[in-house]
C-alpha cells in the first residue's frame, strides 16, 4: 500500500486554498484575486469527489471489462475451430478456395482484436473525458490569475514614472504590491498542484499529458511574476540612495 507521502492528497490541497483565500480577503477585501481563490476551493472539492466517482465506478467496470474480453478471446476461438474442423471435413483439392476461409479467419482475429482494445480501455476512457474537462477549468483559471497580475507593473511605481492618458491607475503601495503578486503566484503553484490530483485518478497518456501541459503554463506564469517580484524589491532596495 503506498504511503500517503508518495503521492498528492487533496485534503492538504484544499487547506491551503482555503487559507490563501482567507488571506486575500484579510488583506485585499472585495479584490477579484478573493473571488478566484473561492473559485479554485470549488475546483479542488470537484476534482476530489470526481475523482472518487471515478475510482468507484472503474472498480467494478474493470472486471466487468476483463469478463468482456475473455467471452471474446472464448467466442473467436470456437469460431476458428469451428471453421478449421469444417474446412478439413470438407477438405477442398483447389488451393484457391481455401482463400476465402483465411479471409474470413483474419476478418475475425481483426474484429476480436479491435473488441478486445475496446473492452481493455473503456475504464479509463470513461474517465478521461471528466478529467479533461476539469483540466480545461484548470488552464483557464491560471489565465485568469495571469490576467489579475498582467497591469500591476512594478516600473509604474517609480518618482520618475511619466504616466499617459491610456494609463491604469496603480492603487497598490509597494508592499501591497509585493504581496499581491505573491498571491497570484501560489494561487498559480496551487492550480498545479490541482492539476496533479487529476494525475493521481488516471494513467491515461492524454490525461497525464494535458496536466504535465497545466503544470508547464502555471510554472511558467510563475517566473513572470517573480520577475517582477525581483524588479520591485530592487527599486525598493536603491530607493534610499536616490
Amino acid at each position: 500500500m503506498p504511503s500517503p507521502l508518495e503521492k498528492v492528497q487533496a485534503a492538504p490541497v484544499l487547506a491551503t486554498v482555503r487559507r490563501l483565500e482567507q488571506r486575500i480577503e484579510a488583506r485585499f477585501p472585495g479584490r477579484g484575486l478573493h473571488r478566484v481563490a473561492g473559485e479554485l476551493a470549488s475546483l479542488v472539492d470537484t476534482v476530489a469527489s470526481s475523482t472518487a466517482t471515478a475510482r468507484g465506478r472503474r472498480s467494478w467496470l474493470r472486471p466487468l471489462s476483463r469478463f468482456g474480453i475473455v467471452a471474446v478471446l472464448l467466442v473467436t476461438a470456437t469460431v476458428m475451430v469451428l471453421a478449421v474442423r469444417a474446412a478439413l471435413t470438407d477438405a477442398p483439392d483447389d488451393g484457391l478456395t481455401w482463400i476465402p476461409l483465411l479471409e474470413s479467419a483474419v476478418n475475425d482475429l481483426v474484429f476480436a482484436a479491435l473488441a478486445i482494445w475496446f473492452l481493455y480501455s473503456v475504464p479509463e476512457r470513461l474517465q478521461r473525458s471528466s478529467l479533461l474537462e476539469l483540466l480545461h477549468r484548470l488552464r483557464s483559471m491560471a489565465h485568469i490569475v495571469d490576467m489579475h497580475q498582467l497591469t500591476k507593473d512594478p516600473e509604474r511605481l517609480r518618482s520618475e514614472f511619466t504616466p499617459t492618458d491610456a494609463s491604469i491607475p496603480m492603487d497598490l503601495t509597494t508592499d501591497q504590491l509585493e504581496h499581491y503578486l505573491d498571491y497570484c503566484s501560489e494561487l498559480l503553484s496551487l492550480i498545479g498542484k490541482t492539476a496533479a490530483l487529476c494525475a493521481e485518478a488516471s494513467r491515461d497518456p492524454v490525461v497525464l499529458d494535458t496536466v504535465s501541459t497545466v503544470e508547464t503554463l502555471t510554472v511558467s506564469l510563475e517566473r513572470k511574476i517573480w520577475q517582477k517580484i525581483t524588479v520591485l524589491n530592487h527599486h525598493r532596495g536603491s530607493s534610499p540612495a536616490s
